[in-house]
């Protein structure tokens, strides 16, 4: 006699995907982290049971409740959008939520000698990373990852 597995919880079901779609584990917890927050945000209400007003009035709340970043309402809207497509299986077609404004700042880049001086700062193992990281436009954890057989030393 075999006995059936209960389903799993949404949100493993959207772990699930992201990782068969092959997301890095940073998205996938990020995503997942959203779709948790949306649930809880509409009392724990199921995702089939709410659609595009929903998402909207929980896009809405961060930027004006929040004061979110535009690029962290982005983030959740993608987030949403995952899991209605790829894991509910019901599209949503436009979303038309309060957006975020995005700041009227420019980043603070240092120049080369500046970096060259961190860099020269720097020994070792901490310094070569800096050195592939500049130079490369790696992001830290793919550095991290790297492995010696990853790297042409010449």
């Amino acid at each position: 006699m075999t006995q059936e597995k209960p389903p799993k919880k949404l949100l493993d079901q959207m772990r699930d995907k992201l990782r068969i779609k092959h997301y890095a584990v940073r998205t996938e917890n990020v995503y997942v982290d959203w779709a948790r927050r949306f649930i809880l945000f509409h009392n724990k209400r199921h995702p089939n049971e709410m659609g595009i007003p929903e998402v909207e009035a929980f896009l809405s709340h961060l930027a004006l409740e929040r004061n979110v970043a535009a690029s962290t309402q982005n983030q959740a809207l993608s987030a949403l959008l995952f899991l209605y497509r790829e894991v509910l299986n019901q599209p949503l077609e436009s979303v038309d939520a309060v957006r975020a404004r995005k700041p009227k700042r420019l980043p603070t880049v240092l120049t080369k000698v500046e970096v060259l001086r961190v860099i020269h700062a720097m020994t070792g193992t901490t310094q070569l990373m800096a050195k592939l990281l500049y130079g490369s436009g790696l992001r830290v954890l793919e550095c991290l990852r790297l492995r010696v057989k990853d790297l042409d030393f010449e």
